[in-house]
């Protein structure tokens, strides 16, 4: 595990998970959030991120967290491990609505209060974006993938992570 990146519906938890990966596996963590947005909340066009992208995985050691669907196969195709958080749409916006007024790492910005767009694009999720991850770990069936259903599953994961 040397590239890895971390996928699941906005609100899942993967920067969370991501940074305890970090922590455990010694890997430099990059959030996509902070590639793509500027705390004034433009961000870089697809161009830029690709980019951005790309002079990371030139990189030996990475963790990339984000979704983007639009860079997706890009990551994929230079991971060596891909984390799934397939949580259902109300446990991520129970995770959504957590972090309000929350200053986090993985975001130039604190999310003040909920935006309704952007609470039906979770709600979507499952049946708009879901299909579109699932195509492509179908492609790349060659990679270590774990999917995580819960947050119970990732506890167990970290639990034996950190004895190994």
């Amino acid at each position: 595990m040397k590239k890895v990146i971390v996928i699941g519906s906005p609100g899942a938890g993967k920067s969370c998970f991501s940074r305890e990966l970090s922590s455990i596996a010694n890997l430099p963590l990059f959030h996509m959030d902070n590639i793509y947005w500027h705390a004034d909340r433009t961000h870089i066009s697809h161009d830029e991120l690709v980019q951005e992208l790309n002079k990371i995985m030139a990189n030996d050691l990475w963790i990339i967290d984000g979704n983007y669907i639009s860079t997706m196969e890009l990551r994929i195709k230079e991971a060596d491990t891909i984390f799934y958080l397939d949580f259902p749409a109300e446990i991520c916006i129970s995770g959504i609505k957590s972090r309000v007024g929350e200053k986090r790492d993985d975001i130039p910005w604190v999310e003040e209060e909920l935006d309704d767009k952007f609470l039906n694009f979770v709600e979507k999720f499952g049946e708009e974006t879901k299909p579109q991850i699932e195509k492509l770990l179908g492609i790349y069936t060659e990679k270590k993938l774990y999917r995580f259903t819960s947050r119970e599953d990732i506890r167990e994961f970290f639990k034996v992570l950190r004895k190994i």
